[in-house]
C-alpha cells in the first residue's frame, strides 16, 4: 500500500470499497439479463414460431389427406356427399397456409421453400384429378388413377420433407432454450459466486484498513493506559485513524506535563504541610505559653495591686488609687484577652466528638451562661422549634452564647429581645438570630467577624473583639458559613449547619 493510500480517508475506502462492489454487481445483473433474454427468445421462438408452424404444417397435411381421401371416395361411388371430405380439406389447406406465412414461411426460407414445394405438388395432384369430380365426368381411366396416385405421392413426399425440416427446427430450438436455461443457471451461480466474494472482500478490506489500525491503536493506548504512560501513541491508516492516534499522543503529552505540574504541587504541598505542622506545634507552644506563664504574672500582678488597693486605702491621694485601678482593670482585660485567643485557636485544633443533639439545649446551656447578663439586661429570648444537628455541643453553646450575649450587649433604649428561629434550606438548617438593639451598618457586614475588630470604644461597650471571629470560625469548622443579613431591622444573623443524617426524613 502507496503511502498515498494510507492517507485516505475512511469515506474514501468506503466509497472505493462500494464502487468497486457496484461495478461488479451491475456487470453480474448484467449477464443475468442478457442470459434470462435468451431464455425467453428461446422459448418464444420454440413455443410461438416453430411449435405453431408444425401444428400449421400438420393441419396442410391434414387437409391433403383428406381432399385425397374424397377424391379416392367420390371416384369409387361417384356419390356428390363423398366430395365433402375433399372440400373441406380445400378450405383448411387455405386456412394453413395462411398461418405458415404469418409464422415466416416466406419465399427465400427453408419452411418458404418448403411450403412453396408442397403447394406445387399439391396444385399438380388438384389439377390432374379436378376434371374426374365433375358431376358429369366418366371414372378415372387406370392410366388417370396411376397418375393421380403417382402425383399425391410428390405431394407426400414434400409433405415429409417439411415436417423433418420443421422437427429439425424443433430440435434446434429446444438445443437453444436449453442453452439459454443452463446461461441463466451459469450466471446465477456466477452471481452468487461474486456477492459471496464481494462481501469476503468487502470484509477483509474493512478489516485491513480500517479494523486493523483501530485495533492496533486500542493496543497502544490499552499499554499506555496499564503501565507504560510514557510510551509514544501513533496511529496509522486512514487519514481519521491517524488524526486519532495525533489527538490521542497529544492529550497523552498533556496529562504527562498536568502529572508533572501535580507532582509539583504535591511536593510543594507536601513542603507547606511540614511547615503547617511546625506552625502548629509552635502555636500549640504559644497555647502552653499562654495558659501558663503569661497568666501566671498576670495573676500576680492583678493579686498585688488588689492587696495595695485594700491595704492603703485612704492613704492614697485620687491620682495614686486611680493608676491602682487602672492597673487591676488592664490585668483582667488581659486575662480575659488571653483567654479568649486561647478558645479561638483550640477551634478545630483538637476536634472532639460530633454528637446529634437538640439545638434548643444548646441555646438553653448558653441562656445559663448568661443568666445574670440576661438579668441586668432585662432582656428577653424567644426561640422557636429548633432541629437537631450534629456538632459539638460546647463549640456550637459558644455561637449561640456570643450571639446572645451581643444582643444582649449592644442594646437599644428598650430591654433586648432576641428571637432564635431555624429554616430548612435543601441539605442545610439556617439558624437565624435576631434582636432589637442598635443594629450594624451594611459596611462593616464582614469587618465584625475580623479579629479584634471593634466599631464600638471599649468604655461604650466591653469585650475584647474576638466574639464574632470565633463564632465564625466554629460555624466554618462545621461546614456552615454565617453572614450580617444588612436587610433585616436591629441586628440579624444567620448561620448554616449541615442536615445530614440527622434528618428525619431522610
Amino acid at each position: 500500500m502507496s503511502a498515498d493510500a494510507r492517507g485516505w480517508t475512511v469515506r474514501r475506502w468506503l466509497t472505493l470499497l462500494a464502487v468497486t462492489e457496484a461495478v461488479l454487481l451491475l456487470a453480474a445483473l448484467a449477464g443475468g439479463g442478457i442470459a434470462l433474454s435468451n431464455l425467453t427468445d428461446a422459448r418464444n421462438r420454440l413455443l410461438d414460431v416453430i411449435g405453431a408452424q408444425r401444428l400449421a404444417a400438420i393441419q396442410l397435411s391434414t387437409a391433403l389427406l383428406n381432399q385425397e381421401t374424397g377424391v379416392r371416395g367420390y371416384q369409387l361411388g361417384r356419390q356428390p356427399d363423398f366430395l365433402a371430405p375433399y372440400t373441406d380439406g380445400v378450405r383448411s389447406q387455405a386456412d394453413a397456409v395462411t398461418q405458415l406465412r404469418q409464422l415466416g414461411a416466406t419465399p427465400g426460407t427453408q419452411i418458404g421453400d418448403d411450403l412453396d414445394r408442397v403447394l406445387r405438388a399439391a396444385s399438380t395432384w388438384q389439377a390432374t384429378i379436378a376434371p374426374t369430380i365433375t358431376p358429369a365426368a366418366p371414372p378415372p381411366t387406370p392410366a388417370q388413377a396411376d397418375r393421380s396416385r403417382t402425383q399425391f405421392d410428390a405431394v407426400r413426399g414434400a409433405l415429409d420433407a417439411q415436417a423433418a425440416h420443421l422437427a429439425t427446427l424443433r430440435t434446434e430450438g429446444r438445443s437453444d432454450l436449453d442453452s439459454a436455461a443452463s446461461f441463466l443457471t451459469a450466471m446465477l451461480v456466477a452471481v452468487a459466486v461474486l456477492v459471496v466474494l464481494l462481501f469476503v472482500v468487502l470484509f477483509l478490506g474493512l478489516r485491513q484498513v480500517i479494523t486493523r489500525p483501530i485495533l492496533r491503536l486500542a493496543g497502544e493506548v490499552r499499554q499506555v493506559a496499564d503501565d507504560d504512560v510514557h510510551r509514544p501513541v501513533s496511529g496509522t491508516g486512514p487519514r481519521e485513524i491517524a488524526q486519532l492516534g495525533a489527538d490521542v499522543e497529544a492529550m497523552r503529552q498533556r496529562i504527562l506535563d498536568e502529572v508533572a505540574e501535580l507532582e509539583r504541587a504535591h511536593a510543594m504541598l507536601d513542603r507547606r504541610t511540614r511547615e503547617l505542622e511546625r506552625s502548629n506545634a509552635d502555636l500549640e507552644q504559644f497555647a502552653y505559653v499562654a495558659s501558663h506563664d503569661l497568666q501566671e504574672p498576670l495573676r500576680k500582678v492583678a493579686s498585688f495591686c488588689q492587696l495595695l488597693q485594700k491595704r492603703y486605702q485612704g492613704l492614697l491621694d485620687e491620682r495614686g488609687e486611680q493608676y491602682i485601678e487602672f492597673a487591676v482593670d488592664g490585668a483582667k482585660r488581659m486575662q480575659v484577652l488571653i483567654n479568649d485567643l486561647l478558645a479561638f485557636s483550640r477551634v478545630g485544633r483538637k476536634p472532639g466528638e460530633h454528637v446529634v443533639v437538640e439545638a434548643g439545649g444548646l441555646v438553653d446551656d448558653a441562656l445559663a451562661n448568661l443568666e445574670v447578663a440576661l438579668s441586668l439586661s432585662g432582656g428577653k429570648v424567644d426561640r422557636g422549634e429548633l432541629p437537631e444537628v450534629r456538632v459539638e455541643p460546647a463549640l456550637m453553646t459558644a455561637v449561640f452564647q456570643n450571639l446572645i450575649g451581643n444582643a444582649l450587649k449592644f442594646k437599644g433604649e428598650t430591654p433586648p429581645e432576641v428571637r432564635i428561629t431555624a429554616d430548612r434550606d435543601g441539605e442545610d438548617w439556617v439558624f437565624t438570630v435576631s434582636d432589637n438593639g442598635i443594629g450594624i451598618e451594611a459596611e462593616y457586614a464582614e469587618r465584625v467577624f475580623a479579629l479584634f475588630q471593634r466599631l464600638h470604644t471599649r468604655s461604650a461597650y466591653p469585650g475584647t473583639g474576638i466574639g464574632l471571629a470565633l463564632c465564625r470560625r466554629i460555624v466554618e469548622y462545621h461546614g456552615g458559613r454565617i453572614w450580617l443579613d444588612t436587610e433585616a431591622a436591629g441586628t440579624t444573623f444567620r448561620f448554616t449547619i449541615p442536615a445530614g443524617e440527622t434528618d428525619e426524613d431522610a
